[in-house]
């Protein structure tokens, strides 16, 4: 994790690119229930450097979707687990599927309503300090503005291929709508399906 003086900003910036790596590492990405559909080498994004275009750099399949959508939640926590847990920061990370270049960001922090105050140990494991969601957005406002980026960013068009990117399927299999079902909020269909990148490590790994 972060240290906590970190700025928003920079938070945001260096751990998503660490989860682009990631989800640009030789791996094949297959979204639950989706056959695997692509594989770059890791080895060729260290050499080159992760904000060249890809396309130019490696040849690869061409991918089923457009756009992927790199997503990692913080919420509340402590020791032993709190609850309900909240979300408390809200990024995402848009890359072209054909090119792998970074074309958008969108970063939120969440007020929580429930357990307004974090715990120390929520801090120290996540780098958020109680100034940064004093006073922020409420989850329904920020999954509000989620929606009014997407359809800016042009994800929304039905002609648009665009997937959801997650470390493991707490984010958007548990977190997300737990909370939305907590607080009696709608959770948007494209919240519904994403790949998660344990599984397809997983499956790709040698096995001994």
């Amino acid at each position: 994790m972060l240290a906590p003086l970190q700025t928003g900003a920079a938070r945001f910036s260096s751990y998503l690119l660490s989860r682009a790596r990631k989800v640009l590492g030789s791996h094949l990405f297959s979204p639950c229930g989706v056959p695997e559909f692509c594989s770059i080498s890791t080895r060729k994004l260290a050499a080159h450097g992760f904000g060249a275009s890809m396309a130019a750099m490696v040849s690869f399949p061409p991918q089923r979707y457009h756009y992927f959508l790199v997503l990692d939640f913080e919420a509340t926590c402590d020791k032993p687990q709190i609850h309900p847990q909240e979300i408390i920061e809200f990024p995402i990370l848009k890359l072209n599927g054909r090119t792998m270049e970074i074309e958008s960001t969108f970063h939120m922090y969440v007020q929580p309503v429930v357990h307004p105050q974090l715990t120390p140990f929520c801090t120290e494991l996540t780098g958020i300090i109680q100034a940064m969601v004093d006073g922020q957005p409420s989850l329904q406002q920020v999954l509000e503005r989620v929606d009014e980026w997407m359809a800016k960013e042009g994800l929304l068009d039905p002609n648009v291929k665009s997937i959801f990117v997650t470390c493991g399927d707490w984010d958007l299999k548990v977190m997300l709508p737990g909370q939305c079902q907590y607080l009696g909020l709608p959770v948007a269909d494209y919240f519904k399906q994403w790949i998660n990148l344990k599984k397809t490590t997983a499956r790709t790994l040698p096995t001994s």
